[in-house]
């Protein structure tokens, strides 16, 4: 388990604040960051990074599958692509 976190199913005018603010609610962010295209439009997902590994974990198991801004969203463990 690392400290780095993929959320996804975002509502696509989600802004970096707002998801640092999110996981604010379960502990410590060290950052947070929606994926954008080329022109700003937001991908849908993004990745935060918890100070902790028992902090992400706990982000995990409390905001996964919760609703923010209207859309059930995912929240698991970043996997690099190998």
């Amino acid at each position: 388990m690392n400290k780095k976190l993929f959320v996804g199913s975002l509502d696509f005018n989600v802004k970096d604040i707002e998801l640092e603010e999110l996981f604010k609610t379960v502990g410590k962010v060290v950052y947070a960051e929606i994926v954008r295209f080329f022109d700003k439009k937001s991908k849908g997902f993004g990745f935060v990074e918890m100070d902790t590994v028992e902090e992400a974990q706990k982000a995990i198991e409390k905001l996964n599958g919760s609703e923010f801004r209207g859309r059930k969203i995912i929240v698991s463990e970043f996997k690099p692509k190998s």
